[in-house]
């Protein structure tokens, strides 16, 4: 019997990890299972292009696993018991259960409001197509002067801010952040952070936290009330909370811990990856939420479940950043360079080649993702003939 392996979510993780099975792995002795409620791959770091009215291309997920042996399943993933080692979908058809010897927990992150009132009710997000599209379809019946109010000034609040206001510079675009405008950034990021919004007539409110949201305004700690015909909400992520409902490892806040091969502490036939992982870089600092991070992991744990199938050796490798890519509008660009643990570092990348490096970068994930069988070795290894791996609990290969 095959072993069956699940990949639930198909963002950039979950695409790129159930590609990589597919290709270590022979079709004959494994069955891959792709989980995901969409057709279409989204690409998420593009949604505040989507937003501001930019069309994207679509990339269907039928041709992409064509001929991989990928079977994808169009469901929402509703539970996940990891003692019976089983999932519950909902599909077109009805409720399904399907069961596993391997699990790949890939379903990602949403927006989090922090429990701020009139947030769920009032606020946009674009942390997904849907809400997309739903800010997309607001901003289109927007008139001159209306103002746009992005509350969060992190790396998707500094993306929206600028696209949106680049968009329709006829529109009123103000952020507000926590601390300094991009305050993680060097100096020159910084500088250059500046520049741009101020070209682009962006309003900035710094040290500014909001505490409520109305349909045509937002309140901040400090009483203040300001007007807010659109109030965009990126203030961070929240992870899926299935993971939490189940009897797995996890935070306070609900990510799977694991260990260095994305291999579940307290259940080792579970693999989490990207946002929905908690897992630890280097000087021993929990990997942030983003894309940068999300990849490699899919990539370590692919590898690491491929190796302990096949009595390989398993990767050791540690995961690292090199810089944080940032694009401000679609004519200006921020690469910071940062250490391996994520610190901004003197030297940064700004304008025009700053915004198509990032343009390369996003189409160099999506690539990754449209093509997930290519740029590894041709050659499948056949599943070790072991007791121990036909079990559920997966072992580590005898040295």
């Amino acid at each position: 019997m095959p072993h069956r392996i699940i990949v639930l979510g198909a963002g950039y993780t979950g695409a790129i990890a159930a590609g990589r099975l597919a290709r270590r792995l022979r079709r004959e002795d494994v069955a891959i299972t792709l989980v995901n409620p969409e057709p279409d791959f989204v690409e998420r770091v593009r949604m505040h292009q989507l937003a501001a009215g930019q069309d994207l291309r679509p990339r269907p997920f039928r041709e992409m696993f064509a001929g991989t042996g990928v079977e994808l399943k169009l469901a929402k993933v509703t539970g996940v018991d990891v003692d019976r080692e089983t999932v519950t979908v909902a599909a077109a058809n009805g409720t399904e259960e399907l069961e596993y010897d391997s699990l790949v927990y890939a379903l990602g992150s949403g927006w989090d409001t922090q429990g701020v009132p009139g947030t769920a009710e009032h606020a946009h997000e674009i942390g997904s197509r849907p809400g997309a599209l739903r800010l997309r379809e607001r901003l289109a019946g927007l008139t001159a002067g209306e103002t746009v109010y992005v509350v969060g000034g992190g790396l998707t609040g500094l993306e929206a801010a600028t696209e949106i206001a680049e968009a329709r510079p006829d529109l009123d675009v103000a952020l507000a952040a926590r601390g300094e405008l991009g305050g993680w950034l060097s100096p020159k990021g910084r500088g250059h952070v500046r520049k741009v919004f101020a070209k682009l007539g962006i309003t900035v409110h710094e040290h500014t936290s909001v505490t409520g949201v109305e349909a045509d305004r937002v309140t901040t700690a400090d009483g203040t009330s300001a007007p807010a015909s659109v109030t965009v909400w990126t203030t961070g992520f929240a992870v899926h909370p299935i993971a939490k409902a189940t009897t797995l490892e996890v935070t306070d806040t609900g990510r799977i811990v694991v260990d260095g091969t994305m291999r579940s502490v307290s259940h080792p036939d579970v693999y989490a990856i990207g946002d929905a992982a908690l897992a630890m870089g280097p000087g021993d600092k929990p990997l942030r939420m983003s894309c940068a991070s999300g990849v490699p992991t899919a990539w370590q744990a692919a590898d690491t479940i491929a190796a302990r199938l096949t009595g390989g050796k398993v990767p050791s490798a540690s995961i690292r950043y090199f810089n944080q890519c940032i694009s401000l509008g679609r004519r200006e660009g921020l690469i910071q360079y940062v250490t391996a643990d994520d610190r901004a570092v003197p030297t940064a990348l700004t304008g025009r080649l700053a915004a198509v490096y990032k343009e390369l970068v996003c189409k160099g994930a999506a690539w990754g993702v449209a093509n997930p069988t290519l740029g590894l070795p041709t050659r499948r290894a056949r599943l070790a003939q072991q007791p121990a791996l036909t079990s559920p609990a997966i072992q580590e290969p005898a040295a």
